[in-house]
């Protein structure tokens, strides 16, 4: 009795380059000859050539040479009225913002400062403080109130991005948005840290 053995008739056969980072898989017929395999590289390019895309000359079109095509994405959106192109839509969310704003401004305006409060902000514990400073501030849009807490639960000492806006510590102050500000008698907390 004779047995012979059954391989696939093809060989999986991964390809690669020292001149970039691309790497491909193919499949060859098992009887291919290795002269027939061999692939020789005559293109004379360098090592990372194919990746520096430095020296690609870019394509460059003018905003005004991009509004006369007809079939631009932009073309698209101004004929459907879509995105920033929609008019009642823009006007909506204007008016909305501008609701958010006065809304605030009304909220801020019932919180005086040095007065005491407890912040309350989703996903964590009331934290209490002192309200050190009212209004808008230059980091974001709208009205703020920056808290000192008693504890250090803060993001900063009352400045952010170099610009001060009141006094404390490092890692005591934070800025909240007026709806989560409850101003009222909130004693500080006493931890005993002091007894030993």
């Amino acid at each position: 009795m004779e047995l012979a053995g059954v391989s696939a008739p093809t060989v999986t056969v991964f390809i690669s380059s020292s001149l970039n980072s691309f790497r491909s898989e193919k499949r060859f017929n098992r009887g291919l000859t290795l002269a027939e395999f061999k692939v020789i590289d005559h293109s004379g390019a360098r090592l990372g050539e194919y990746e520096d895309v430095s020296r690609v000359v870019k394509y460059d079109l003018s905003q005004e040479a991009y509004d006369k095509r007809e079939n631009s994405a932009r073309t698209f959106l101004k004929r459907s009225k879509l995105g920033q192109y929609n008019e009642e839509k823009r006007a909506q969310q204007e008016a909305e913002s501008l609701q958010r704003l006065a809304e605030e401004k009304a909220q801020a305006s019932t919180i005086p400062v040095g007065s005491r409060c407890e912040v309350q902000v989703l996903g964590h514990p009331p934290r209490r403080g002192t309200v050190m400073y009212v209004g808008t501030t230059d980091f974001k849009p709208g009205y703020w109130i920056g808290v000192r807490y008693d504890e250090p639960l803060g993001k900063h000492d009352g400045s952010v991005n170099g610009k001060r806006y009141f006094e404390c510590q490092a890692k005591y102050g934070a800025f909240v948005k007026p709806s989560k500000v409850t101003v009222g008698d909130f004693p500080e907390e006493d931890y005993g840290l002091d007894e030993m």
